[in-house]
């Protein structure tokens, strides 16, 4: 499918590395959403899938709106006891037709720790099909970035690529996820007064770092606490051009770039 840009008022280039347009949270107004993100030159935008449940709706997105660009993965949050029965599904639609991306998986340990093993043979089996089919995997991880680094060590047999989307670990955490490939996605937490990402950003070398949104999750500041948008990419770009010492034109271009690159086989 070809993937338009669409007309945009802005002179600087984006794309939102993640984002749930899908999500029922854009249903009255995401038409409206997207053409102001394009307004800003936000021309394309990744879409996680979270669960067979959400697959009807992304495609859907992605039909309506063909500059959002769907991945296939399962959640670790979404993972049951029955997770074979998701995966069954998801390894029939990657089958059928081409996705971005095997996303977002990984592991989560904020919400339910008494399915952890599942979560990580849900991962195992997830990263086995990125790498069957060459696609770069999007990680999720939150209270496990020790766990999901171990893990990531253990795979990575030069065949797996990827990024861990809106990371928020430390520097020395960071230097071992660049040193095992991936990239950082950086979103509205690097607007955070307290987000730790200040000392983190200025050592994540540009052609690794993407940005995001998350939407609707995770507005940046001066939205915190509302809906997240794609229409906010700009501000993180702001940010982090601000704690590179760089322009937000260099930030726009270096991040576009390796997002690009990222998901290579959707350039």
């Amino acid at each position: 499918m070809e993937r338009p840009k669409l007309p945009k008022q802005s002179a600087l280039s984006y794309i939102d590395s993640h984002a749930h347009i899908y999500s029922k949270a854009f249903d009255e107004d995401r038409a409206q959403v997207l053409e102001r993100a394009a307004e800003l030159g936000v021309y394309r935008l990744y879409m996680p899938n979270i669960d067979v449940p959400s697959i009807d709706q992304m495609l859907e997105t992605e039909l309506r709106y063909p500059q959002c660009v769907p991945m296939m993965g399962l959640h670790p949050c979404s993972v049951q006891k029955d997770f074979e029965r998701q995966l069954y599904t998801m390894e029939d639609w990657l089958g059928r037709r081409s996705f971005a991306a095997i996303g977002e998986i990984g592991l989560d340990l904020y919400w339910d720790k008494s399915l952890f093993e599942q979560q990580k043979e849900a991962f195992r089996i997830q990263v086995g099909w990125a790498k069957q089919k060459g696609l770069p995997v999007v990680i999720h991880t939150r209270e496990a970035m020790p766990q999901t680094l171990e893990l990531l060590e253990e795979l990575q047999d030069g065949q797996l690529q990827g990024v861990l989307h809106c990371f928020t670990g430390t520097l020395e955490e960071a230097q071992k996820a660049l040193a095992l490939g991936f990239y950082l996605g950086i979103g509205g937490v690097a607007t955070f007064k307290n987000g730790g990402l200040d000392a983190v950003i200025p050592h994540i070398p540009l052609q690794k770092l993407v940005l995001e949104t998350d939407s609707p999750y995770l507005a940046p500041v001066p939205h915190r606490g509302k809906r997240n948008s794609p229409e906010y990419i700009p501000i993180v770009a702001r940010r982090v051009a601000e704690l590179c010492k760089t322009s937000e034109a260099d930030i726009a271009q270096a991040s576009t770039a390796a997002t690009l690159s990222l998901f290579q086989a959707h350039v």
